[in-house]
């Protein structure tokens, strides 16, 4: 077993999702509530060993994190090629999410967790300079990464060439760009987000199709990456419905 997920939502999407080998639920003895109960219950169902414990220990194990009082032991999630995750894509416009070197976890849970409420077929992530799928994250995102298909790729900029062959067109978020809801985003699209701090890459910015803004009002210029991602993202799913 190779990974730890904590949090009272993150551990029981991991359980229900299927998408891991578990071997054992730790709960702090004396815990309470309706999703520790479904955690307990859905744990048992499967086989699965539930230990009862101090919350010291729980403390130790998480560094101090917010745990909720249960964690998991689990395998890594079984992880998807760039070409299996094309070849997964039926719909006649996908819509695909880049993270152009986001290293916070914070935000990379809940660009996940709000690219799974807006329909987003996939993550994609470098390999490098990138904040990997951890605990964290898998607990920012409230579980959405056992449903998230996700990809690490070595080279964002050839994948985004590899996309643009598919007619897939790559929109980045920049503060040059055009306003996010006078552009026509209703296509086969891959939203590229960049660096909490620099924003997207040179190249990543050059290979785009197309770079959009949110507006703002007052001195400070742009939202951070989670909260562009999640604005971004249902505008685009908004122009999808309509």
């Amino acid at each position: 077993m190779e990974d730890l997920i904590y949090g009272r939502n993150a551990v029981w999407e991991v359980i229900k999702g299927e998408s891991r080998q578990i071997e054992e639920v730790q709960i702090v003895k004396g815990t309470r509530g309706d999703r520790i109960n479904q955690i307990i219950g859905m744990a048992k169902n499967k086989n699965i060993f539930v230990r009862y414990v101090n919350k010291y220990k729980l403390n130790k194990i998480t560094n101090n994190q917010n745990h909720q009082g249960v964690i998991a032991c689990v395998g890594k999630k079984k992880q998807i090629t760039l070409p299996e995750l094309l070849k997964s894509l039926k719909q006649k416009k996908p819509f695909l999410c880049l993270l152009d070197q986001v290293c916070d976890p914070h935000n990379v849970g809940a660009i996940i967790r709000s690219a799974y409420l807006c329909g987003v077929n996939g993550i994609i992530i470098p390999e490098r300079q990138s904040c990997g799928i951890n605990s964290t994250v898998v607990k920012v995102s409230s579980g959405a990464t056992e449903y998230m298909p996700i990809v690490e790729v070595g080279n964002l900029v050839n994948t985004i060439e590899k996309l643009k062959q598919k007619n897939i067109w790559i929109v980045g978020a920049d503060v040059s760009g055009e306003v996010c809801y006078q552009s026509d985003l209703n296509c086969a699209i891959a939203l590229v987000i960049g660096s909490e701090g620099k924003g997207l890459r040179r190249l990543v910015k050059e290979s785009c199709d197309l770079l959009v803004k949110i507006p703002t009002i007052g001195e400070i210029s742009s939202f951070n990456a989670s909260c562009s991602a999640a604005i971004l993202m249902y505008e685009i799913m908004r122009q999808k419905k309509d």
